[in-house]
């Protein structure tokens, strides 16, 4: 019973993967522990139909402890004047949701989860994914891959020059400064996005043609090392080694330049198109101010997105930007 028909599902995300229960999160709770409520899009899935559009569903039950009441229903099915016709993928960032479709890349809020509301379009060619870090989201599409500012979450803005051409750029996941993207015929497409308003392409790998169906890539560390785990269409699932003690040396930095190597790969029994994500750890709250996890101590709530914006905006509301002539000590005796 825990299934949900569509006509052509085609993604599906969560507002978190960390294993949360929004049903605790009550008053008395909230009172005791002088935390915040949870957001209502916690309580649900968000999938997108190519042909229905999106879809909510409501996931609490899986969080009860009880396998038998495991039955999943549609909560709204939204697709208002046709906007998200060819929904192929979706990316989470608070209650913003950015939809690739036919008529490009969809902005939808969902602060109310129930009633979906289309905010705006940008009109990129073949939007295929996107994937959110801080006020950039990166996109694929018919050309390869573009960098959008989303510093006004509701309203993306393309960055002229900020591109990089792939011939056929699929999904994509960002991991600190790097960008790493499942480019089809050219294998891994590892991006450096270290400055992302001047992405750089850092290399391609195909592991001498052993990978050249990438339709998507997870990155995730174990222990010290970061893998990478693509989908190769017809040639099965690949992991690739990115970084280890032995291949840089430099393994425990914060973004220590990625070194590829192949270690192991299955054959899958049909063409590997899709991963799921696996756990962001020692986060506590999403890109739009909202709290997910309690992080320990009484009352240390995370910051809303007001005093998340504090931390990088002026009073004028401008983006501060450091040049060469200023000073941090002098930046930090102005804001005070």
């Amino acid at each position: 019973n825990a299934h949900v028909p569509s006509s052509n599902a085609t993604c599906m995300a969560l507002p978190t993967n960390q294993p949360i229960a929004p049903t605790r999160n009550t008053e008395r709770m909230r009172t005791e522990n002088l935390e915040q409520a949870f957001h209502p899009l916690y309580h649900y899935a968000v999938i997108t139909d190519a042909e229905e559009g999106l879809i909510l569903v409501n996931v609490d039950t899986l969080a009860d402890g009880e396998p038998r009441n495991n039955r999943l229903t549609r909560a709204v099915t939204w697709n208002a004047g046709g906007v998200m016709r060819g929904a192929r993928h979706i990316t989470l960032a608070g209650h913003y949701a950015y939809i690739a479709a036919d008529a490009g890349l969809v902005v939808v809020d969902l602060d109310d989860p129930l009633h979906p509301r289309h905010v705006t379009t940008v009109p990129l060619t073949d939007v295929r994914a996107s994937a959110m870090q801080f006020r950039y989201l990166f996109v694929t599409d018919a050309t390869g891959v573009r960098v959008l500012d989303v510093t006004d979450m509701a309203r993306p803005t393309v960055i002229e020059g900020a591109h990089v051409p792939l011939a056929d750029a699929r999904r994509l996941y960002v991991a600190r400064t790097y960008l790493y993207v499942a480019a089809k015929g050219q294998g891994l497409a590892i991006i450096d996005v270290e400055r992302p308003r001047s992405p750089r392409l850092f290399q391609t790998v195909t592991f001498d043609g052993q990978m050249n169906d990438a339709e998507d890539v997870i990155v995730a560390s174990t222990n010290a090392s970061l893998f990478a785990y693509v989908a190769d269409g017809r040639n099965g699932l690949k992991v690739i080694q990115l970084t280890s003690p032995d291949s840089q040396r430099n393994f425990y930095g914060f973004s220590p330049e990625p070194r590829p190597e192949l270690i192991a790969w299955a054959r899958t029994r049909s063409p590997a198109l899709a991963l799921s994500k696996g756990l962001d750890r020692d986060r506590a709250v999403d890109e739009t101010g909202h709290q997910i996890a309690v992080t320990g101590r009484l009352g240390s709530r995370p910051f809303t997105r007001p005093e998340m914006e504090r931390m990088f905006r002026g009073r004028d509301g401008a983006v501060f930007r450091v040049t060469d002539d200023v000073r941090m000590d002098d930046w930090i005796a102005g804001r005070q």
